[in-house]
């Protein structure tokens, strides 16, 4: 190409120097790959490759981007990558790559290597030390990304989703999939000339993205674009989604399986949700519009996310169970980024991932992102519309993550707090929803919500406070969450062992009596729990005492 092309080339691709791109001049390179650290080639190798991996850019100006050429006497591609991994310590071979362009019209040369992240808990070393980039500078890696690397667990070297599928071919895969795929990878790309696009074959468009390599079709592109039938050459891995719909008895009333290509599946299996457009929406009259009861992106990135996540080694289906009031989702493996808190506060994008050649392929397709923001998005996302919080639930044990998307309200007094004090951040409505939810927060969370007088109560029976309850017009209400106190339940219990005499009763038959004045933003089983609290306060106090099952009043 004329040097005009490549300098435009270079600008779409490589189009700002960050932590995952580097330009250099680097005018003769066989002085560059064996010069002084800091300086050389293998320095900013191993910087790129111990942060996300990237590309470094050689023969250009270092600030403008600008073509200059460098000399590559006595190397070419293959010599140079040989070089990069005898003297880059832990420098893995997959992913390191090399392209050369050489301008028609002035001869000049430019390289792009094109560098692998680092292997789990293997930093990669350069003049025996560890090198990363921060803003503009070059330096020995730091303490806290040693350890970061360090506590990386480690999983398969070898990525199942990127294993080549045996005897599969172009035609295991869909048409449709495969020209949506392209569509998405367009918008996602959008600096690449659609031209150019349209121009690849499928070939050179499934290697563009990862999932064709050396001729052969990936287990991710059969996910992702297999025809139907192409799923039972993944065997005994289960790709398979299993969608069910329960009634409010818990009875399943529906359900369908749905397999590969994932990329059109997912769309049948959303239109089987009943989302219903809500007309009395949380928290009554403020809402100036209607809405639906699921958010489109949060319903979406939660099936994408099992797609992209599951451990398909684990043979297991993925479940999407759409029930009255919430949607429950799980796959099979483990949660990567360890807890939830992580998923949510960490501002870096996820370092790795179990499907690693699955999940960038997902990106280029538009259906997940790599920069550790779906999670957040989805508890902003009902954070504003005011209802609660996703539920996750991480299975270490048994490798199983699963999650819970609420399309309507638990708490009214929730409800009307969101929408009435603008100064709660993210943490404290999530703590908040735990609460009318009747779940264990944190001590010490609790305590700055009690100094704000957001609730009051006693551990673990905290509601929300009466000063907000006044705020928001809802003191009825709020007198009937709240409920009778424990003596005057005391004092009922007392009532009603007194009347059962020698029969005496049991524990479901006095809750059956007093569930009514209790508190009312507990759930059955914190109410049960407070029940079985007050019964051993009055066994404690010798009033009352128990024969097996059966509470009686002590003479």
């Amino acid at each position: 190409m004329l040097e005009l092309e490549l300098q435009q080339y270079l600008h779409r691709e490589y189009p700002q120097e960050n932590t995952y791109c580097e330009w250099k001049e680097f005018k003769n390179l066989k002085n560059s790959f064996c010069g002084d650290e800091k300086d050389d080639v293998i320095s900013y190798v191993s910087a790129i490759a111990n942060m996300e991996g990237g590309h470094l850019v050689i023969g250009v100006h270092d600030k403008t981007l600008k073509i200059v050429g460098t000399d590559t006497y006595n190397y070419d591609k293959q010599k140079a990558i040989l070089r990069l991994t005898e003297r880059c310590v832990n420098l893995s071979t997959e992913g390191l790559d090399i392209d050369e362009f050489i301008t028609d019209d002035t001869n000049r040369k430019v390289w792009v290597i094109h560098i692998p992240k680092h292997l789990p808990k293997r930093p990669v070393f350069a003049h025996n030390k560890a090198w990363q980039r921060i803003e503009d500078f070059l330096v020995e890696m730091t303490t806290e990304r040693m350890s970061a690397i360090l506590d990386e667990p480690i999983f398969s070297e070898t990525d199942w989703s990127a294993q080549i599928v045996p005897n599969a071919t172009i035609d295991d895969l869909d048409e449709v999939a495969i020209a949506k795929a392209r569509m998405m990878f367009k918008k996602v790309h959008s600096r690449i000339p659609e031209a150019e696009v349209n121009a690849w074959t499928v070939e050179t468009f499934l290697s563009k993205c990862g999932i064709m390599k050396n001729g052969g079709i990936t287990r991710a592109a059969i996910i992702l674009l297999g025809k139907y039938e192409a799923a039972f050459k993944l065997r005994p891995a289960v790709a398979q989604v299993t969608w069910t719909r329960r009634d409010e008895k818990q009875d399943v009333v529906d359900y369908e399986h749905f397999t590969v290509p994932f990329i059109l599946t997912v769309d049948e299996i959303l239109s089987k949700i009943e989302n219903l457009t809500m007309r009395e929406m949380p928290g009554g009259t403020l809402f100036p519009d209607t809405m639906k009861q699921y958010d489109d992106y949060t319903i979406r990135e939660a099936l994408h996310n099992c797609i992209a996540h599951q451990d398909y080694t684990m043979q297991q289906r993925i479940n999407f169970v759409e029930n009255p009031t919430y949607l429950y989702y799980s796959n099979a493996g483990s949660f990567i980024p360890g807890t939830l808190e992580n998923a949510l506060t960490n501002e870096e994008p996820q370092a790795y991932f179990r499907n690693e050649c699955l999940c960038r392929a997902m990106v280029d397709f538009n259906m997940i992102d790599t920069v550790s923001r779906g999670i957040k998005k989805m508890f902003n996302e009902q954070w504003r519309r005011h209802f609660p919080m996703p539920d996750y639930e991480i299975d270490a044990k048994n490798r199983k993550v699963s999650v819970r998307i609420y399309g309507n309200e638990i708490n009214e007094q929730y409800t009307n707090l969101l929408k009435t004090d603008n100064s709660l951040t993210l943490w404290d409505c999530i703590s908040l929803d735990a609460i009318q939810k009747g779940r264990t927060i944190h001590e010490d969370i609790a305590h700055d919500l009690l100094n704000r007088g957001l609730i009051e109560g006693e551990a673990p029976n905290y509601t929300i406070s009466l000063g907000i309850a006044k705020a928001t017009r809802q003191l009825q209400g709020y007198t009937k969450q709240k409920g009778l106190d424990k003596e005057k339940i005391k004092q009922m219990i007392l009532q009603y062992l007194k009347n059962a005499g020698t029969d005496g009763a049991k524990r479901d038959s006095i809750y059956e009596y007093v569930k009514d004045v209790m508190p009312q933003v507990k759930t059955n089983e914190q109410q049960l729990r407070l029940l079985g609290d007050i019964l051993s306060a009055l066994s404690a106090d010798k009033l009352i005492y128990a024969k097996g099952r059966i509470w009686f009043l002590k003479e």
